[in-house]
């Protein structure tokens, strides 16, 4: 049996919903069953801004496996844009 496990963080961006582009302001990320993907437990992470109410939400499902390797891709990407001068 798995217990949830759910952190908060404050982020900067865009998002885009049913209703079009919304500033996305918070990420809630967390390991639990999913509502949609086909996984006993998944890294579930919703992109908000609370104060949009709950229009302004991207959702994603992700596999352990799918979850770390776009962790990995992501430091990848920002590595080559730092190394780059880019950031």
């Amino acid at each position: 049996m798995c217990t949830m496990i759910v952190q908060q963080v404050t982020i900067a961006g865009s998002g885009k919903g049913r209703e079009g582009w919304f500033a996305v302001k918070q990420a809630n990320v967390s390991y639990d069953h999913p509502f949609h993907a086909p996984f006993e437990h998944a890294l579930n992470i919703d992109f908000v801004d609370e104060a949009q109410g709950p229009g302004a939400r991207v959702a994603v499902e992700l596999s352990a496996e799918a979850a770390r390797s776009l962790v990995q891709t992501i430091q990848a990407v920002l590595g080559e844009a730092e190394a780059g001068g880019h950031i």
